[in-house]
């Protein structure tokens, strides 16, 4: 994917002096009192700013925080707990500006964090008026907020329409590169899990990868989803009966592909969803009525281990099972520590799956986690987002 990237602007020195608006994703937690409760975010939108305060540009910060009411300012929208935090990991005052669409005053060296740009009207209809303006604010816009590149809003897509240059920073130039790497030029097998409670929810993403990838590992209900198409029995377990004949259409586009979607041969099953329910394992042919499948077999786990141990491309969204219960987490702990041994390229993404890599402490092993959830799964649908659209577009002149 060919972008303009902000590191190469950097490098080819020609950042100094000049304004630059970076639109960094710094939507984070926060408890009622209104306290950063995890800080992720926060510190990989670091580096971006660095490179910018480094190469003597005057910086401009600015990113979305909850749900405003456009043109509606209220204190529990600001920004403010999040200019003191940058300013801990940067070691600096982080001054915060308000009502700064018609005007911002920094100087090379100086760096100010610009209030919720969600409540400047306009900002979710993409206002050209509104974009227009803001692109004035800068020589540099700098797109750097992964988690928000699914939607063409003003500060992701219309001020890189206008600005006199818009380019990646470096954590949208990592995810684009992991992207392509996982997708566009993958080294075979390549296998996606694709786990979660319901088939309608990643439907698209299930036919996207079908027409792609050598083995796709489904878990959760759209396991159980799934295992009815294969003709199994599931008990009480969640699923969508009038999705079955979708599931199976996938199962043969697969099948003629020579490709598989690996059915699992036993479960974990429960009398009730619970921690503490008494877990049993059983063979996939032997799923009571009155069973609720809250997770992959040992056997099962087993078998999808040693293939993705020799996989060469990995791509990983969903735990496979209800991995909150300890009962449950073993399906999820296999396929996540077998991940983490292969050496095949591996790329993650999406909440419950950062937070199973978080609990099992693969971080390190996982080749690229990503960091946006929604933007994540619309790549593995196979759209094209409206950020990676127009930073193209720019760079093509």
């Amino acid at each position: 994917m060919n972008v303009l990237r902000f590191s190469d602007l950097c490098a080819q020195g020609k950042v100094q002096g000049q304004r630059v608006f970076i639109r960094a994703d710094l939507n984070v937690p926060q408890d009622d009192a209104g306290r950063i409760t995890e800080d992720t975010r926060i510190r990989a939108s670091i580096p971006c700013i660095r490179m910018a305060l480094d190469a003597g540009a005057a910086v401009m910060v600015t990113s979305h925080l909850g749900r405003p009411t456009e043109g509606e300012f209220k204190p529990e929208d600001s920004l403010a707990p999040v200019a003191l935090r940058l300013g801990e990991l940067l070691g600096r005052e982080v001054p915060l500006r308000a009502n700064w669409v018609d005007g911002v005053d920094v100087q090379p060296g100086q760096l100010v964090l610009l209030e919720n740009c969600r409540v400047n009207k306009g900002e979710k209809k993409n206002n050209p008026e509104l974009a227009q303006k803001m692109a004035a604010l800068c020589d540099i816009y700098v797109n750097d907020a992964f988690g928000t590149a699914h939607r063409a809003e003003g500060t992701t897509y219309g001020i890189a329409q206008y600005a006199k240059v818009a380019c990646a920073g470096p954590l949208l130039a990592a995810e684009i590169d992991a992207i392509s790497k996982a997708l566009a030029g993958p080294k075979r097998p390549l296998a996606a899990i694709v786990a979660g409670s319901k088939v309608s929810t990643k439907l698209t993403i299930l036919k996207s990868l079908a027409d792609k990838v050598d083995q796709l590992i489904v878990g959760g209900g759209i396991a159980n989803t799934f295992m009815l198409a294969a003709g199994l029995s599931i008990g009480k377990s969640l699923a969508e009966a009038d999705l079955v004949g979708e599931a199976r259409a996938v199962i043969e586009a697969m099948k003629a592909r020579g490709a598989e979607v690996p059915i699992p041969t036993d479960v974990v099953t429960a009398k009730a969803f619970a921690a503490d329910a008494p877990a049993t394992v059983k063979a996939a042919t032997e799923v009571e009525d009155d069973d609720l499948i809250l997770d992959i077999g040992p056997q099962t786990a087993a078998r999808l281990a040693e293939q993705l141990k020799a996989a060469g491309t990995i791509v990983w969204n969903g735990p496979v099972g209800v991995f909150e219960f300890d009962a449950f987490s073993h399906g999820t702990e296999t396929i996540a520590r077998a991940i983490a041994q292969s050496p095949a390229f591996s790329i993650a993404g999406g909440g419950d799956t950062l937070a199973a890599i978080a609990k099992y402490g693969i971080e390190q092993q996982v080749g690229y986690i990503s960091t946006g959830g929604g933007a994540f799964l619309e790549i593995l649908e196979g759209k094209t987002l409206p950020a990676f659209e127009i930073l193209q577009k720019r760079a093509a002149g």
